[in-house]
């Protein structure tokens, strides 16, 4: 029996997620917030870890980066209420099997599990014909950023200081004050407050 852990913060989301799967005999798991599942995790992977991105305190994409530190071959679907491409894009960039919105029908995410535990990847048809159509990510002037840098902007355009960040990312404040030096330099800005309006410009806000 495959073993499942389910990480989202809405209790009614994992209720129905619990029954969709316990209905195919897998044996189930959740938390409701990113130091559950670690916590959760702490023994040893799970088969498969269904993961929502906007969770309360520690961000759905930093946890999975965790997870797959602590754990590299643990697979990884992310479940969603976003459907823009780009967090599709974002999730399967850090490490995620596979993305699905919860917009999708049940048999649609029954058959991502099914695609993830047998070791491939998937990602939701509608947004996976998004993502082909488009050039996913940032434009030519955010390439430069990594996962990193992006996390860090994400964290400073939700009003957190610099110690915050470091707090929330593991990460000594120096670390975060060279960092956005280092983002600065390569956006070509002077001032926080502009790394500030980039961030919220391209919703970097909403990538939790």
């Amino acid at each position: 029996m495959s073993r499942v852990l389910l990480v989202d913060d809405h209790a009614i989301v994992r209720d129905g997620v619990r029954r969709l799967l316990g209905e195919r005999g897998f044996v189930f798991a959740d938390a409701a917030s990113g130091e559950a599942a670690l916590e959760q995790l702490s023994g040893g992977a799970h088969d498969l870890v269904i993961l929502d991105l906007n969770l309360p305190g520690l961000g759905g994409l930093e946890l999975l980066r965790r997870i797959l530190k602590a754990h590299p071959g643990q697979k990884v679907l992310v479940f969603s209420q976003h459907t823009e491409a780009i967090y599709a894009a974002r999730a399967m960039e850090s490490g995620a099997r596979g993305f699905v919105s919860k917009n999708a029908a049940p048999d649609e995410l029954l058959a991502a599990v099914d695609t993830v535990l047998a070791g491939g990847t998937v990602v939701e048809r509608d947004i996976a014909g998004e993502m082909a159509q488009q050039e996913i990510g940032e434009s030519a002037y955010m390439r430069p950023l990594t996962q990193r840098d992006i996390e860090i902007l994400r964290l400073l355009a939700q009003g957190n200081s610099l110690t915050q960040i470091g707090d929330a990312l593991g990460i000594a404040y120096k670390t975060v004050a060279n960092t956005l030096s280092r983002i600065k330099e390569k956006l070509g800005v002077s001032h926080t407050a502009d790394l500030i309006r980039i961030a919220v410009g391209r919703g970097l806000t909403d990538l939790g």
